[in-house]
């Protein structure tokens, strides 16, 4: 399995919702990734993982490589496909998204 590179963010999906969510700086679950604190010290960010994995919030917690240019954007296409929500119909951040290009 191939070694995971930096920059990364945790991701996560939320317990209640099953929404997708990255933790940010303040140790808080946001649904935009544009919030996630990026890490760029692969220990730094193992450790944090460590510590938010016991917590009673979300479930399936893990590191996700971004790319952290203008924008913070999913290195991968299972994450930009995670990030987008679900692709059966719209609902979540797609009814937001199909509701924005439509006005």
């Amino acid at each position: 399995m191939a070694r995971i590179r930096t920059p990364v963010v945790i991701t996560a999906n939320d317990l209640l919702t099953g929404e997708v969510v990255y933790l940010d700086p303040v140790h808080r679950w946001s649904p935009e990734l544009s919030a996630a604190k990026v890490f760029d010290v692969l220990d730094e960010a193992e450790g944090e993982l460590a510590t938010v994995s016991s917590e009673a919030v979300v479930v399936g917690a893990y590191l996700a490589e971004v790319s952290n240019d203008s924008a913070v954007t999913p290195r991968h296409y299972r994450e930009s496909f995670r990030h987008k929500g679900p692709s059966n119909y719209f609902h979540g951040k797609q009814a937001v998204q199909e509701a924005e290009v439509a006005a």
